[in-house]
């Protein structure tokens, strides 16, 4: 069946999905589920990692560190973002596993619901840090890895607790994935 939708996707144009992720979201801003599809034939590499650490269990209870208000929300970091550590260097980490090289295509940031891949000032730096927007931000176009859409639960998406300032850094306590797991 998965097969025959990503055929149909891809005849329409669309991105073909390779599963995708289910979160359960809780904190002071948001509670509920989201659930993101996964563009295998876009950004393999970053879908494939994505779901390798998510049925590991690696982001389970991790924070969503970064929350810019008309902008994004961002999380996985799975080495110091975890709920009950110590939140300062949350946003500074990744995993255990080498850095992804960068995989751009032309799929725009330009609604609410894309998933673009975090990554430092080396393109080539992705590693398990992800971010979901909460609208059009056109600027991105080209310079992060789009690796998914929400197709379930974007109020959940726009209730996470926002940060302050540009940094977006969440003042007391974060919301929190509690756990994320493979979907087909």
């Amino acid at each position: 069946m998965l097969r025959k939708l990503s055929c149909l996707l891809a005849f329409l144009g669309a991105p073909a999905f390779a599963g995708g992720l289910q979160i359960e979201v809780a904190g002071e801003g948001a509670n509920g589920t989201i659930v993101i599809d996964l563009f295998e034939d876009v950004a393999p590499n970053h879908a494939a990692r994505l779901k390798e650490l998510a049925a590991a269990g690696a982001y389970d209870n991790v924070v969503f560190h970064r929350v810019i208000d008309g902008f994004m929300a961002q999380t996985g970091d799975v080495k110091f973002g975890k709920l009950g550590s110590d939140m300062r260097r949350a946003g500074t980490g990744g995993s255990d596993m080498p850095d992804i090289a960068q995989e751009f295509s032309d799929i725009p940031y330009d609604q609410a619901g894309i998933v673009g891949i975090a990554r430092s000032q080396d393109v080539n730096s992705a590693n398990s840090q992800f971010f979901i927007m909460f609208g059009p931000y056109p600027s991105l176009n080209g310079q992060y890895t789009v690796v998914g859409k929400v197709t379930e639960g974007q109020d959940v998406v726009d209730a996470i607790k926002r940060g302050r300032g540009g940094s977006g850094q969440i003042n007391g306590q974060p919301d929190v994935m509690k756990t994320v797991t493979v979907i087909d």
